[in-house]
């Protein structure tokens, strides 16, 4: 906090160790210092995991197995884009497992774009200070596993089988009682919450589905809520206009809970607001309590000073690209303080030390990662026209480019047309292709959309991602005078998580 954190002591005696980092915590807020010895006297026995943000597959044959056995029953089920609005089944499924979502505080987090970002970079503030985390985020982009992280790191594969198997029964026995199975995200959420009720985690972050009030994940009575910025996505089932989308996402905010807020359109904020005055919640918005106060790039990513809701908090390396990742990072600062109760009943800043580390070890996949040089190949899972904005902000921000192509890959049930108009000022050339999952748009219709964006003459059609990759790198790569030129693949997750594959990045 806002003294230096001690060294790790020998936890050779648990209950002399756990007495000792009380005492010297004696300066801070008290019941926040029981939480965090209690948490380093279990890591001082377990160790800090490791493990990289995207694993691989399993290296035994038959854990590979099992793992693929249950990705399979889970496929099975409703997909995440098959929906009945309602958290009947979920909560069905949490009372027969003796309610585990209750067992830890947890910060929830909605929005629609940057909530996987943001929740990366508040797990890693709150590893800073000690404390036990379970992460929830979706969708993955390649393993499964990545949804559920405890300390920083992707659930074991042993163990995400272990807790599928474990719940399995009661899942069957909710299916049984209800007019609709549960679908896949339900399971995984159920198995989430379990494995952190299991762990046990300090705190949980969790990142919404879609939407919020009825969104599986919200079961849980946060004290925090986290509102990234809402843009149009999902409009078919959310609402058509950036209000109607925060009336749905609203839904997360609780009585009493403090509510952190990015900038937002206007009439998203005002629905917003007036659901926290409903429900007498806090509200702090960036821009006002809280925001960016400089950012300049630097070798890797970019060096920003952030105004929290406990004070200043200056020249933090963030290992990002982007002006919107800046922004991310300051509603995470802040949704931070507020879970730790500065601002509204605390006035004091956080360790500067612990804040530092803590962004600087940040990692978020397929978000402007660069996965290849030589020509330079920059991966970003942008799928709606907000989110490929940032993305082409970003990198045009951060890379001299001579010469960008786009290798595209969308799902047929999102804004194509906006997304590429977002690129269309910075690719210079353009390969369609789609990835290989049902909800993958067309190539050859995607490349009629792409032509008309860009015109025939910018436009390559290769419907196999490999032979995508190969062309554009090609492209990138076929006259001397663009030595500097460069690759950006998007347009889904999925498309980058194959392509990540692809690369050797897997």
């Amino acid at each position: 906090m806002s003294e230096p954190r001690p060294d790790r002591h020998d936890a050779s005696d648990p209950d002399d160790t756990f007495e000792e980092i009380v005492d010297e915590a004696t300066q801070r807020d008290p019941d926040l210092a029981v939480i965090e010895a209690g948490s380093r006297t279990l890591r001082a026995h377990s160790g800090r995991p490791q493990g990289e943000a995207v694993p691989a597959r399993p290296a035994d044959p038959e854990t590979d197995k099992a793992l693929r056995a249950v990705e399979q029953e889970l496929a099975g089920r409703w997909g995440e884009t098959k929906l009945e609005p309602s958290v009947t089944r979920i909560a069905a499924l949490m009372d027969v497992l003796g309610e585990p979502q209750r067992a830890y505080p947890s910060i929830h987090i909605t929005g629609t774009n940057g909530k996987t970002s943001t929740a990366r970079m508040i797990e890693a503030l709150l590893n800073a200070f000690e404390l036990r985390t379970g992460r929830y985020t979706s969708p993955h982009v390649q393993s499964i596993t990545e949804r559920i992280s405890l300390d920083g790191s992707p659930i074991a594969a042993e163990r995400f089988i272990e807790t599928y198997e474990d719940i399995k029964p009661y899942v069957e026995m909710v299916d049984a009682q209800q007019p609709y199975r549960l679908s896949f995200f339900e399971v995984l959420t159920g198995m989430a919450y379990a494995a952190f009720a299991d762990a046990p985690v300090d705190v949980a972050v969790v990142e919404v589905g879609m939407g919020g009030t009825w969104d599986a994940t919200n079961v849980i009575d946060s004290t925090v809520a986290v509102v990234t910025p809402i843009s149009l996505d999902h409009t078919d089932r959310l609402g058509t206009t950036p209000a109607e989308i925060a009336g749905e996402k609203s839904g997360i905010i609780k009585e009493g809970a403090t509510v952190i807020l990015a900038q937002q359109p206007v009439d998203a904020a005002q629905v917003m607001l007036k659901k926290a005055v409903e429900v007498d919640a806090t509200v702090a918005r960036e821009g006002m309590e809280f925001g960016v106060t400089s950012r300049k790039i630097a070798v890797g990513g970019q060096l920003v000073t952030l105004r929290g809701l406990g004070g200043e908090y200056e020249e933090i390396f963030l290992p990002l690209y982007g002006a919107h990742q800046a922004h991310n990072a300051a509603v995470a600062l802040a949704a931070v303080e507020a879970f730790f109760g500065i601002g509204a009943e605390q006035a004091r800043s956080l360790d500067i030390d612990a804040i530092r580390k803590a962004f600087a070890s940040v990692l978020s996949p397929g978000r402007l990662e660069v996965v290849r040089s030589s020509p330079t190949v920059v991966l970003d899972a942008a799928h709606n026209p907000a989110g490929a904005k940032a993305a082409a902000d970003g990198i045009s921000e951060a890379f001299s480019f001579s010469r960008l192509i786009g290798v595209v890959g969308t799902s047929d049930d999102k804004d194509v047309r906006g997304l590429l108009e977002a690129f269309e000022p910075i690719f210079a050339e353009i390969v369609v292709t789609q990835n290989s999952t049902p909800r993958a748009m067309d190539a050859d219709a995607l490349a009629a959309i792409a032509v008309e964006v860009f015109g025939d003459d910018r436009v390559q059609v290769e419907p196999r991602l490999d032979d995508a990759l190969e062309a554009a790198i090609t492209l990138a790569e076929e006259e001397d005078e663009y030595a500097g030129a460069g690759v950006l693949v998007t347009g889904s997750v999925i498309t980058v998580g194959e392509a990540r594959l692809l690369l050797g990045r897997g």
